[in-house]
């Protein structure tokens, strides 16, 4: 009953900025984390970023000083701001989110957004 639909991927040059957006909707009562994931064919997804519902970020360390993520909690709408990007950034890109809903009071549950390419040339 939750979709997450994802925009802002793409082809970027090294050095260059992209950002990605996330909207959650659906019967939403909260939402609790919302963050970025990236996975690479082959390799585990892996978490890039998690934004608290109160605004606090964690950052895996190799993006550290150059991503943003961000919030609205009043558009259910979570960001992710890439600059100086790399090409070992290109991946894809999936947002998550951990919701409550109306038809699950009292429970959060995770859900994923359908993924976006992120490709960085050099």
């Amino acid at each position: 009953q939750v979709q997450l639909v994802e925009s802002g991927g793409g082809l970027v040059q090294a050095e260059g900025s992209l950002r990605l957006s996330c909207a959650a909707s659906g019967s939403i009562l909260i939402i609790n984390d919302m963050g970025w994931y990236r996975q690479v064919p082959g390799l585990q997804r892996e978490l890039v970023a998690v934004i608290s519902r109160g605004f606090t970020t964690n950052y895996e360390d190799s993006v550290k000083g150059r991503f943003i993520i961000s919030r609205d909690n009043a558009k259910n709408t979570v960001h992710l701001q890439m600059n100086s990007l790399k090409p070992e950034d290109t991946a894809v890109y999936y947002c998550a989110a951990d919701v409550m809903t109306i038809t699950h009071l009292g429970s959060l549950r995770r859900y994923w957004g359908q993924g976006t390419q992120v490709t960085v040339s050099s």
